[in-house]
């Protein structure tokens, strides 16, 4: 998939921007693609970002740092998605507050920051596209804090391993019990327990580097 052109990438995973055959020329003289690696941080706190990532392969976790100083996962990004936090840093010109940081080997289309901000008032496609992803985002978000406000662990546990199961299959490949525990901000023990608890209901596997959800 790596070796589609940008044009086929944009018709394939971005039908909003695709109406537009300005828009896409537009992305195409000025943005790049990139391929990124495990554990590359591409935004980072208290950076200015100068590009917004579109996702066409892989999976980007964005996360954010409480007052206690703990990480706590938001959203994970998967091919089809951008990053709506990176527009709103982008539009008025603030530090992140988030870091988006590559789950698994991926590959982005990179548009400048400028040329982001210039399409908002130049192209209706481009706006109701980012909108969209801000409406995605906000419901998402709310659904995140209801679980944290009202969700037992192993609901949040299971919601969890369901989502990503949704973005990349049943086989959760590459997963510790401690990266888990920091995405849900709770303890790696208490994880391991619950983890051995879904195991012997029959609800998934656990193996050496890997987790398989069953249900």
């Amino acid at each position: 998939m790596y070796f589609y052109s940008m044009e086929q990438y944009i018709k394939d995973l971005f039908p909003e921007i695709a109406e537009d055959p300005s828009l896409i020329d537009s992305i195409v003289r000025t943005a790049s693609v990139k391929k990124v690696s495990k554990g590359d941080i591409l935004i980072d706190y208290g950076a200015y970002i100068q590009f917004v990532p579109l996702v066409v392969k892989g999976l980007i976790k964005i996360i954010r740092e409480n007052d206690e100083g703990k990480e706590v996962l938001l959203y994970f990004l998967s091919e089809g998605n951008t990053c709506a936090a990176s527009f709103s840093c982008c539009m008025i010109r603030k530090r992140s507050e988030i870091k988006a940081v590559v789950e698994e080997d991926s590959v982005i289309i990179a548009i400048p920051l400028q040329a982001a901000d210039e399409w908002m008032a130049k192209y209706a496609s481009w706006r109701n596209f980012v909108m969209g992803m801000y409406d995605q985002r906000i419901f998402a978000m709310i659904d995140t804090i209801d679980k944290l406000a009202f969700a037992k662990l192993d609901e949040k546990l299971w919601d969890y391993l369901e989502e990503r199961k949704m973005i990349g299959g049943s086989i959760l490949k590459n997963i510790s019990h401690q990266e888990i525990a920091q995405d849900l901000n709770v303890s790696r023990e208490a994880i391991s327990r619950l983890l051995k608890k879904l195991e012997q209901q029959g609800k998934i596997e656990i193996h050496r580097n890997r987790l398989v959800v069953l249900e």
